[in-house]
Parts: structure tokens; sequence; C-alpha cells
């Protein structure tokens, strides 16, 4: 069995779309960042869909690089064929989404870093791990990266693995067209079919739009081109038609497009055409390597294509194997895919990166407890929490596993400096105190600031709130929590809703509960969900199920403290842990407040007061991993 059912091969890009639609690519004024260039599209999009891929290409080693080697590995990638190149930097593409038809686009790819690929980059042994090579047309258009691109399909054919291309025909990157017209897909030029032409016949499976069949078979008659093409290929050919979908020929090219092998096609709204072919070849890859028949592939490739136009950006836009499993069997509910609530949800929550099946966290995001504390000044407050991170970055030790809750008023500082580190990362968004819950000023009166927050800041709120409550409190306390879990989404954060009702009123084992339903019948789905220490089994019971009969994708629950002796903690920890569903914990004062309290009157060192917090943190983590492992051995 190979290691990799795929890997790709060209260029990649960091792709900086325009984030005001409508407008004119002159006229942008910011920028969302995506990993881009279709090699590397193709392969983030067929590991969404299951399949092992991994992808050939170079990038600068600076922050772009780092981006995109980073953005693979999170998304499944095997990164090992990826050239870090100190002396090219990474491409850049800046795109635009002008309406319906025009899609402006700027490559940045002077001597840049995937094109610094030579033969000498092609390891013959990492081709032969993969089940299939593909490849694009971009890389054939340069003597230097086409001879890369040749090795790798010639080890690739010796070794009886399939191979594939996707045109990808860019006039402009051929040097057929000027920089201003990265937009072309297509400029007749005799030398360019001439050089896909002398590629064909290494290719089991060719992909391309009736544009590019017809630089590849120099004919601008697709019938004609296409039979160009088979006089030189015996490949499978798929032929995309926009709105009327594609078709396969696996043999003589008939007489019209209309006879070739087809799947259904999905009538979706137009947004955004680029990265589209690529999400239709990630979809296509999963059918072909899965051996399904042509009708069968073309539907995943139909599919994925669809999803690929109603959303912004390339791979953020492409499926799961999960979400298109989902689409298949609910159906389009409405043509905009991207205001599907529904199944923007199973999007979100499917290809949210990161594993955090256990979150042991460090909750030092208090600020009025601390304020009240004697000695406080904001100055000392803020050194205070770097001592904090210090020492949950000492028994954090570079393992995965362990996070910490931090705000940005007292603790800006350790925040910022906490980013980065492999820690979860939880940051407070209400008022200390409120109730009804208030937002911390720094947010804006818009919620806008949220745009400024490091992508990897769990948006966290705490709502002291009860069944009981009355009808204006109720529905107030609701309705800004939908507000700032909407905000959290737009700007592409995780989002933590923290429910206390003990402080509000008596509880018993449904109150949780109830409180979960009535925030998801509010259309609010948080990734995460704090929870108060239940004393019975019934109450944990009652609270996973609420959730998971509402969402079965949920990240999971950390369960707080309260300020509980270590003893209590202890027995909580035992209940909590027999839920999968609970992560760990979120313990605050238990750990730092004795430290805090003498740290600031003067009496201890940092490195005292460090080590006093990293021996309790580290305490407490014991204590829950003994718990979630009795748990679990109860259950085995």
């Amino acid at each position: 069995m190979s290691d990799l059912d795929l890997i790709t091969i060209g260029r990649s890009s960091v792709d900086l779309y325009g984030a005001q639609i409508g407008g004119r690519l002159e006229d942008m004024g910011s920028f969302d960042k995506y990993i881009g260039g279709s090699p590397t599209n193709i392969a983030c999009g067929t590991a969404r869909l299951g399949l092992k891929s991994a992808v050939i290409t170079g990038v600068g080693d600076e922050h772009m690089g780092r981006f995109i080697t980073e953005q693979l590995a999170r998304e499944g990638v095997n990164t090992e064929g990826v050239k870090i190149d100190p002396e090219r930097l990474t491409a850049l593409v800046l795109l635009g989404i002008r309406d319906q038809e025009q899609f402006p686009l700027i490559f940045y790819r002077e001597n840049c870093a995937d094109m610094g690929l030579c033969e000498a980059d092609i390891d013959a042994d990492f081709i032969r791990s993969a089940r299939a090579v593909v490849a694009t047309g971009t890389h054939l258009s340069h003597p230097q990266v086409e001879a890369a691109t040749l090795k790798a399909l010639r080890i690739a054919r010796a070794a009886g693995m399939q191979t594939a291309l996707d045109i990808d025909y860019r006039p402009n990157l051929w040097g057929v067209a000027g920089h201003g017209e990265g937009e072309s897909r297509f400029v007749e030029s005799e030398a360019v079919t001439a050089k896909l032409q002398s590629t064909l016949h290494l290719f089991d499976l060719i992909v391309g739009t009736e544009e590019e069949f017809h630089i590849a078979g120099g004919s601008t008659d697709t019938i004609a081109a296409l039979r160009a093409v088979r006089a030189v290929s015996n490949a499978t050919l798929v032929c995309k038609r926009g709105a009327a979908g594609a078709v396969a020929f696996t043999a003589d090219i008939p007489d019209t497009l209309d006879e070739g092998q087809a799947g259904p096609g999905f009538p979706i709204e137009v947004f955004n055409v680029l990265g589209a072919g690529d999400g239709f070849m990630s979809g296509l890859l999963k059918g072909w390597l899965d051996g399904e028949d042509w009708p069968t592939a073309l539907k995943y490739a139909n599919a994925c294509g669809a999803f690929a136009v109603s959303r912004h950006g390339c791979t953020p836009a492409y499926p799961s194997w999960e979400e298109l499993q989902f689409f298949f069997q609910r159906g389009i509910r409405r043509p905009d895919l991207r205001n599907d609530a529904e199944l923007e949800q199973v999007h979100w929550a499917t290809n949210r990166h990161g594993d955090w099946a256990s979150v042991k966290t460090f909750a030092f995001d208090h600020r009025l407890q601390l304020e009240e504390m004697e000695g406080y000044t904001l100055e000392k407050g803020g050194r205070f929490k770097e001592l904090c991170l210090d020492a949950a970055l000492q028994v954090q030790d570079g393992e995965p596993g362990y996070g910490i809750l931090c705000d940005n008023r007292i603790g800006r500082a350790a925040l910022h400096r906490a980013s980065g580190s492999g820690l979860w990362i939880g940051r407070p968004t209400e008022l200390p105190g409120s109730r009804p819950v208030e937002f911390e000023p720094e947010l804006g009166d818009d919620l806008g600031r949220l745009r400024e927050w490091a992508r990897e800041n769990v948006v966290k709120l705490l709502v002291f709130c009860h069944p009981d409550d009355d009808d204006k409190t109720a529905k107030m306390q609701v309705a800004r929590v939908r507000r700032l879990f909407t905000a959290a989404r737009r700007n592409g954060l995780e989002f933590l809703l923290e429910i206390i009702p003990s402080k509000v009123g008596p509880v018993d084992d449904d109150t949780s509960a109830t409180l979960i339903q009535s925030f998801y019948d509010a259309g609010v789905y948080p990734d995460w969900w704090k929870l108060e220490p239940f004393k019975t089994e019934a109450a944990w019971a009652n609270a996973v199920e609420a959730i998971e009969r509402n969402d079965p994708r949920t990240r999971g629950i950390v369960v707080l403290g309260l300020d509980a002796p270590e003893a209590e903690l202890a027995a909580s920890f035992a209940l909590a842990a027999k839920q999968p569903l609970v992560k760990g914990f979120a313990v605050g004062r238990t750990i730092f407040g004795d430290a805090a309290r003498a740290w600031l009157a003067g009496n201890i060192s940092d490195g005292e007061a460090v080590a006093e917090m990293a021996e309790n943190y580290q305490r407490l983590c014991g204590i829950w991993d003994t718990a979630r492992n009795k748990a679990l051995e109860e259950v085995a």
C-alpha cells in the first residue's frame, strides 16, 4: 500500500482576496489572506475529502512561505516535497470579485520560489510513495520547472502509477498576455499548444475547460480540439462546461459534447469563480482514485465546484467529505450556499484546524479579582500575568493539550506572547460581573475590533443566566450572545460560551441543559462550552445530551473551577471526566490566587511565583489525567 494517494506539483502562492465585493481591485481597502496556487489548492481540497495528499512546490524562507507550509500542515497535507528557497520570495496573488462576470487578479511571480524547482528537487522514493502524480500546466511553461515536472511524471509512469494533468491555462503565466491580464483565460499560441502536446502522452487523465482544451488541441472548435488531444494521448479527457457541468471521454471523441459521460449538476448562484476549477479537480480526483465510475466522480467534482463558486476564497471554500455527504443527502435549500446557515455550520465545524482532544487550561483572564488584591496596579497586574504565562509554558513544555485564558486589558503582553506557542488561547469579551451581559469597551460598539484579534484566539463570553430570568433579561442576554457569536464567526474566530446559573438562582439537574437549549434555539452554535462542575451524573448527562442533540460536531466542554479547593476540584473532575465530550478544565484562582496575593504584596519573587503556580497547575493536570484514565478504564 502506498503511503500517499497523490502528489501534486507546481505553483503555490499566498492569495490576498479583496474583502470588498463589487468594487474595482484598484479600490480594495482590505484583503483576506488564503493559501493559493492550483496544485496547492488541489492538495488541500483532496485532503479535506479524505485523501492522503502531498504537494511539491517552492516557498520562500520568510513569513509568507511559513504561512503556506503551516497552513498545508493544518489542512493535513504532507509537506515533505515543499522546497524552502532562501534566494526567492513566495509568490503572491491579488484577487477581487468585481461582479458575476469579472474577477480581476494580479500574479506576483517574477522569479518566485516555486519557479526555482529543478530536477534535483524531485526525490524518486518520495514520488513512488504515492499512487498518483498530478501536474498543472503552469509548470510546463519554463524549462527548469518543466524538467522537474517531467522527471516526476516519468518516475511515476515507470512505477506504474497514475498521472493526471489540470491544464490550468493562464496566458500571462506563459508570457502571451500582460501583467494586467491575469483574469484572461484564453489567448491563442502555437508555441503553448506545441509545448502542451509534447507532454500529453504522459497522462492517464487530462482535465480542462473548453478554452483550455482549445489551447491544448490548437483549435477553437472544442470537438476538433478534443480530437487533436486524443490523437496524442489515450488519457480520459474531462471537459468542464461551466454551468452545463462536465463530460468525460474515455475513448474516441463523439460529434457532440453531450455524448460524453456526465454527472449530476447543482444549480447554485455564482459568487466567485476563482479557484472553482481546483475544487472541481479535487472532487474528481477523489472519485477517480477511489475507483468510482465517471458519473459518480463527476458528481463529486460538480458539487465541489459548486461550493467553490459560492464562497469567498479558494481552499477555504472547499468542502470536507462529511460536508459533501450532508449536501448530497439534504439537497440545495438555497442557491447562494454561503448564506445557507445549516450548511455553513457543517462547513465550519468540519474544517476547523487543530486537534484539541484535551484542553487543560490555566485561566488567568480574571480582572476584577486581581484588581481587588492589595498592591495591585495595572503595570504590576500585567507583569503578573506574564508570570502566569511562564508557568503555563513550563507545564506545557511543548506538548499538546494545554491552554490558557488571558485577557487583553491587563494581560495584553502575555496574550500576545502566547501566540504561536501551541497553547489553546481563550480571550474574554464580557465586562466583568455584568448582568445582563455587557461587552468590554475595547471590542467597539459594533464589535468591529474583533477583526484585530489573532486568529488563534478563541472568543470567550461568560453569561450569568438562569431559566427563571425575567423575559426582558433573558431575551436581552440571548440577543447579545448571538450578536457576539455572529461577529466571531464572521471574523473566523472560534467561540466559547460560559454559563453560570448557580450565581443567579437555585440549580438542579436540568438547569444548564435548559439554558444550553435556549442558546441553540437562538441560532448560537458555540465551538466550546464552559460549564459549572455539576454535582450529579444526571446533570452532566442532561447537559451533554442537549449539546450533542443540537450540534454533534461541537469541539467540546471545559469544566470551570469557581475558586474551589483542590479536593472539591478532584471530586468534580472525577464526575466530569466520565463524559467524553468534556475535554478538560479551565481553572484560575485555585492555581494563581495565593501566588498573586503574595507577589503583589512583595513577599515572593518572580521565580517563586512561577514555581508555585507551575506546581499547582501541574498537580491539577495530573488530577484530571488520573480521572480521565480511570473513566476510560471503567468503560473498557
